[in-house]
Formats: C-alpha cells, sequence, structure tokens
C-alpha cells in the first residue's frame, strides 16, 4: 500500500511543479517602438502583432505575464542578464542568436526593403552607389546591408531608433533606409513621406526567445503549441492581417516613435546609485553650498520625482563615474555623455536629452579665425568626449597637434598659459565658461557632435532605461524639461553659484572654507587610517624580510617588488574598480567597495612596502656581532630582536617613519583618481566652478604646507622624546 501512495505522490510531483511553475509571473521583454509589431497608441496601450499573439499565447497556455518595453537592445541584454524571463520583439532567428536563446518555431516570415522619400527614387542597388543608407543597429537589415556594401559601393549610417533614422531620412542626412517590410508599408499608410521601388529581401523569420539553459525552456515548448493551434484555428492569420492591412481600424491608430507621456515604470530596487560627473557646468558643479547642480542633477531628480523612484547621487568625476557603472559600484550614469558607437557596446542607453554642439574657443586676442589657421598648433580637448572624436578624425586634414586634459578646469588653464592656442568642448560649457569671467571668444559656428543620454551597464537595469524614458516624456510634456534647461542655459539665468566676489583668494576662502575643511577632514582621515594599517604591514614584511627562514624572506621580497612596481594610481584602480569586475565575472555577483575603503587599502598596500624596507634597513644597520654574541650566549633569536635589535633599529627607522608619512599624507591627492573627495579633489570642484586656478592652487599649497609643517614638527618631538 505504501509503494502505491509513494507511487502516486512521484507521478503528481512532476504536475504539481510545473503548475507551481506556470502560476508564476512571466516577465516577457519587447522594443520600445517598432510598428506594427509593438508600439503605443494614443491612448497609451502597447498595441501590435506581438503583443496580440504573447497575449494569445498566455491565454491559451495559462501564463500569467508581465511584459514591459525598454527597447531592442535593453530587452536582449535583460534576458541575457536574468532580469526577464523571454524576448517577444521582432527578433530575427539566427545561428548566432541561438547560441545565446533557446527560440520557439517562426511565427513571422519578414523582408527587408529600400525605402526613400516620395521626392527620390532607387530602383536597385546599383543606384546607391555613394549614397548613404541608414539601418537600425543589430538588425537583420544591417546584417543584410553589411554583406553587399563593398559590392555597390554604398555607406552605411546605423541608429539606435527607428525614429531617428526615419528622422534623418527627411532631413537628408542619408540617402535612404532599409527596414522590414511591414515596418515601413506601415509608416506609409500613417501617411509618412515614404516609397518603395524595390523588391524586398527575405532575411528571416521572427521568434519568440528565452535564454539558452535556463528554466524558462519550457516557455519555448508552450510557445510552440500555442502557435500551432493558432495557426489551425486561423487566430494568427488574423492577428497578422489586423496590423499589416489598411483596414480603418488600423489606419485609425497613432503609433508613437518616442516614448509618450503619462506613463510610469515600476522600480526593482528601494534605491537607486546614479554617478556622475564632477565639474561639467552647466550640466553638472557644485555651487557655493557644497551642492551639486545643473541641468543633469536637476533633470534625474525631477525624473526620478515623477516615476516614484529613489536615488543617491555621486559625482565621483566622467572617469571614475564610466567605472563605477563597469564594475557594478552604481546602477545609472548622467554625465552630459555623448551616445557614441563604443559606448553602445559597454552601456544601454536612454533616449536622448540633449543634443549638443562642440565648439572651438580661443582667447579673447587670438587671431584664430578657421580650422586652417591651426595648422602646426595644439588644440586642448577632454579626453573620451565628442569633441576629442572630432579633432581625431579632423586632425590630418587641418594639420593641428591634440594634447587631451582629465579636467576642463585644466585644460581652460592651459589655454591661459599658451601652452594650447585653442580648446574644444560643448557649446553650453564654453558659453558657461565666458559667463563665468573667462576672456575666450568662439570664431568658428559650432558642430553637431551627438546627443546626450542617460546610461546602465550592458543588460542591467532595464527598468532605469524605462523609467528615465518615461520620466522624461513626462517632463517634455509638462514644460518641467524646458524649465530646467532655461535655468542654466538661458541669458538672463540667475547663478546660484556665488553669494561673494570667488575673484579674490579671501572671497574664495568665506564661500568654499566648508567645503575645504570637509575635504581636508577627509584628507587626514585616509592619511592617518592608512598610515596605521601601513606601520603593521611593513613591520610584519620587514621583519620577514631579516628571517632566517628563507620563504619568509622570499614572501617579503615578493610583496615589496610586486607593491612597488605598480604605480600607487593603477594599483587604486585595480582595487576600486578591477576587484569588483573581477568578483563578478566569477560568482554572478555584483561586490561593490566604497571609495575610501579602496583608497586607504591602495595607500596601506604602497606604504607599508616601503616601511618594509625601512624596516629591514634600519635592522641590518645594526652591528651584526650584537645578534652573534647574544645567540653565543644561548638568548633566543626572538629574544634577541625584541630586546636587543629592535630598541636600536626603532631609534634608526623613526625619521625615515616620519617621511614616508609626509610622503602618504601628499599621495592621498592620487587617489582622487577613483572618485574620492578629498583636499585636492574639493578644490578641482571648486575651479571647476568658477575657474580661479591660480588662486584655488595657492590656497590649496598653503593647507598641505601647514598640515605637513605641523605634523613634521610633532613627529620630530616625539622623536627626540624615544631617543
Amino acid at each position: 500500500m505504501k509503494k502505491k501512495i509513494l507511487a502516486f505522490l512521484l507521478f503528481l510531483f512532476p504536475i504539481w511543479t510545473m503548475g507551481s511553475i506556470n502560476a508564476d509571473t512571466i516577465k516577457i521583454v519587447s522594443d520600445t517602438a517598432y510598428a506594427p509589431f509593438e508600439f503605443k497608441d494614443s491612448d497609451q496601450i502597447y498595441k501590435g502583432i506581438d503583443v496580440d499573439i504573447i497575449n494569445k499565447v498566455a491565454e491559451l497556455k495559462r501564463w500569467t505575464i508581465d511584459m514591459t518595453f525598454p527597447g531592442f537592445d535593453a530587452a536582449v541584454n535583460a534576458v541575457q542578464a536574468g532580469q526577464a524571463d523571454a524576448i517577444m520583439a521582432g527578433m530575427t532567428k539566427t545561428k548566432e542568436r541561438e547560441k545565446v536563446f533557446t527560440m520557439s518555431d517562426t511565427y513571422y516570415d519578414t523582408k527587408v526593403v529600400i525605402a526613400t522619400t516620395k521626392a527620390n527614387t532607387i530602383s536597385t542597388y546599383e543606384q546607391l552607389r555613394g549614397k548613404t543608407v541608414g539601418v537600425k543597429n543589430g538588425t537583420a537589415s544591417q546584417r543584410f546591408l553589411e554583406k553587399i556594401k563593398d559590392q555597390y559601393g554604398f555607406t552605411i549610417k546605423t541608429f539606435d531608433t527607428g525614429d531617428l533614422m526615419y528622422n534623418s531620412l527627411s532631413a537628408g542626412a542619408i540617402d535612404a533606409v532599409m527596414d522590414d517590410k511591414p515596418v515601413i508599408e506601415y509608416a506609409i499608410n500613417k501617411g509618412q513621406d515614404l516609397k518603395i521601388d524595390m523588391d524586398g529581401e527575405a532575411v528571416g523569420s521572427f521568434a519568440f526567445g528565452v535564454k539558452k539553459g535556463s528554466k524558462y525552456e519550457y516557455l519555448v515548448s508552450e510557445f510552440n503549441e500555442a502557435l500551432a493551434q493558432m495557426k489551425k484555428d486561423g487566430s494568427l492569420e488574423q492577428i497578422i492581417s489586423k496590423w499589416t492591412s489598411s483596414s480603418t481600424e488600423a489606419a485609425n491608430l497613432t503609433p508613437e516613435t518616442t516614448t509618450p507621456a503619462g506613463q510610469k515604470a515600476t522600480p526593482v530596487k528601494a534605491k537607486y546609485t546614479i554617478v556622475s560627473d564632477s565639474s561639467f557646468a552647466p550640466f553638472v558643479f557644485q555651487n557655493d553650498n557644497n551642492q551639486y547642480i545643473g541641468i543633469d542633477m536637476d533633470l534625474i531628480k525631477a525624473i526620478a520625482k515623477d516615476q516614484g523612484f529613489t536615488i543617491e547621487t555621486s559625482n565621483p568625476g566622467f572617469d571614475a563615474a564610466l567605472n563605477a557603472i563597469q564594475s557594478g559600484q552604481a546602477d545609472g550614469m548622467i554625465a552630459g555623455m555623448s551616445v557614441t558607437d563604443a559606448r553602445k557596446e559597454t552601456f544601454d542607453f536612454s533616449e536622448p536629452y540633449y543634443t549638443s554642439n562642440a565648439i572651438l574657443a580661443v582667447k579673447d586676442n587670438s587671431k584664430i579665425a578657421s580650422y586652417e589657421d591651426l595648422k602646426g598648433k595644439t588644440v586642448g580637448v577632454k579626453n573620451g568626449t565628442a569633441s576629442q572624436t572630432f579633432l581625431t578624425e579632423n586632425q590630418e586634414k587641418y594639420g593641428y597637434k591634440i594634447k587631451t586634459f582629465a579636467e576642463a578646469s585644466a585644460m581652460y588653464d592651459s589655454l591661459n598659459a599658451g601652452s594650447v592656442v585653442a580648446v574644444m568642448d560643448d557649446e553650453p560649457v564654453v558659453k558657461y565658461s565666458i559667463s563665468q569671467g573667462q576672456a575666450l571668444k568662439t570664431p568658428i559656428a559650432g558642430t553637431p557632435i551627438g546627443d546626450m543620454a542617460f546610461a546602465v551597464k550592458k543588460g542591467s537595469n532595464p527598468e532605469l532605461i524605462e523609467m528615465f524614458n518615461n520620466g522624461l516624456a513626462n517632463l517634455k510634456a509638462s514644460g518641467k524639461y524646458q524649465e530646467i534647461l532655461d535655468k542654466y542655459l538661458a541669458k538672463d539665468a540667475v547663478s546660484e553659484t556665488e553669494t561673494v566676489d570667488e575673484t579674490t583668494i579671501l572671497g574664495l576662502l568665506k564661500n568654499n572654507y566648508k567645503q575645504l575643511l570637509s575635504g581636508l577632514g577627509v584628507t587626514l582621515a585616509l592619511a592617518l587610517v592608512s598610515f596605521a594599517i601601513a606601520i603593521v604591514i611593513g613591520i610584519i614584511f620587514g621583519m620577514f624580510s631579516v628571517s632566517p627562514i628563507k620563504a619568509l624572506r622570499v614572501l617579503s621580497e615578493i610583496f615589496v617588488d610586486v607593491i612597488r612596481g605598480i604605480p600607487l594610481m593603477i594599483l587604486a584602480a585595480f582595487i576600486f574598480w578591477g576587484i569588483p569586475n573581477l568578483i563578478e565575472s566569477m560568482t554572478g555577483q555584483q561586490s561593490p567597495i566604497n571609495d575610501f575603503v579602496a583608497g586607504t587599502i591602495a595607500l596601506s598596500l604602497n606604504a607599508g612596502a616601503y616601511i618594509a624596507e625601512i624596516v629591514r634597513g634600519g635592522i641590518q644597520a645594526v652591528p651584526a656581532g650584537q645578534m652573534e654574541a647574544s645567540r653565543s650566549l644561548g638568548i633566543s633569536y626572538t629574544k634577541t630582536m625584541r630586546k636587543i635589535i629592535l630598541p636600536q633599529a626603532t631609534k634608526i627607522m623613526l625619521p625615515n617613519f616620519v617621511n614616508q608619512f609626509v610622503i602618504a599624507l601628499k599621495d592621498t591627492t592620487i587617489v582622487s583618481a577613483i572618485g574620492l573627495v578629498e583636499l585636492f579633489q574639493t578644490g578641482k570642484i571648486i575651479i571647476a566652478r568658477n575657474y580661479q586656478s591660480f588662486k584655488m592652487y595657492a590656497i590649496l599649497a598653503v593647507f598641505y604646507l601647514i598640515i605637513i609643517t605641523l605634523l613634521t614638527r610633532l613627529a620630530k618631538r616625539l622623536e627626540k622624546r624615544i631617543k
């Protein structure tokens, strides 16, 4: 009897388990705007072929689904990262994708086709020679064009979204586009200025997909079963005809090519960490109240409020912010960041919130009036910016030299000092610097360099992108977006950054003493804590280096050689960004390290290696005969070191310890590279706001001089007492 009951339970278990699985909510992701497959109607509800098919499948298989629309690239990455369970987004079934996804039977056979504006005619591929064809990035259309571009001699320009591609066609920036035939036909039905003069190319079929090897592979089997039933009863054909025909119902729909207003998404985390630049006025900079303000700061706070999610902002600097996103130290980044093809390989981007021009700035008395005048001269630019890309692309044409800078303040200082004859920066930034008293002019009209957008690590936090896009649309609709821009860019914008005259040293101190004291506190804490740890590390490895045990001597030698052989900045960067990335690659879990902790570890290891050598030298400076005499009297090695050698060696080592502490204090400026806001970084942030670099650096120099002088004298008094 027991065996029968057990057999019955075993029979029921898989059925019960499957029922439990099916009872779970299935997270399905899709594209944002890919009419007629998925798009938002004027009633703010997503509709289209993909939406109707997945809803019908869910009805037949009794799925509970939660469907979101972060965009195609974000959707693909969300499934791969485990943020979503499946994708239904007009995704072409290819051999490459089947290596990553388990894909269903196909539900739509697609063709791609060339389209032009009605005023132009391209009826053969030969007519594309010398022209530019637009295509959406990562699509079957792009793969097809890549195969034939050399044969027919045209240039390809890729776009993230269809609306940007079609807008570029309308503006004449490209000569033709290639897209899925139903997408173009739908756009034509909606009155778009498009026409098709060529036959389509069969490039594949669309399918539903899940991550290969995931627990959701059973969804593909169930999708196939439902799809077969829909093909048999004709419901699949009805859905496709509904959206691809020119029926009255379809014609009355208004697809949105950008995120419409009125939407909200659901946050996944209780709090999101958002990083930004530390000095990129007017997008982000610090005011005299030690608060970060600017277009980017106001925008992300307004979007968070609109969408109902909580943020914690941090401003480590542009390069540090990029690395923080990649290493999992932060969730999102808004820092006047231009969208580029290279960055899209690492980040997922929102819809753009600002289109920027790069503009050349020279001193007021400069005679430079064109790019030709730059021949043989040096132009400054911030590293990693769209301005740098523009200058590099045109360097050979105009014959100038490029000098890159990590900070805008250093770049403008170099212009004023004459080490560069011109700088290129974002137009709002240049105009802001002029408004702050910089004696500059802009002799050449600005050059469009692209769009600025909010970013997350590729495959992570897709809901953040969706919330940003929704919030941005809402702010534009309400007028709040324009209000933020006018606040910082309008000619009559009121400055929030000065309450006293900052052109004098007294004014700088009066306006910024709280920030400077805060930075000083971080510097002292960093130096004292790291040096205390370094003393322990140094003594341990210093003792190892003179140990009679060979293994300990070798271990000490390896430690000292490795740490002293790595520059401190690289060591700090590896600890702060490299180790979290390594842990994530091994465990799949993000393990961010606090910037103060990372800086302390780096300084401790660096100083510890040098202190180990000081300890070794101090011990070896004691005459070797004392050790030999003590051992000959039968006194142990440990007792000899403790009672005879170390007391003498300590007096020899003490002055070097003082010198090493001074060096460690100065080295705290280096860890500002990871975004730690100590005294030096605080000064750079202030300079970025008011451009008073000479006076500010003079103040910092006096600060460090006073601190080091006081600490040195204190250490010397201690040294005298010990002696």
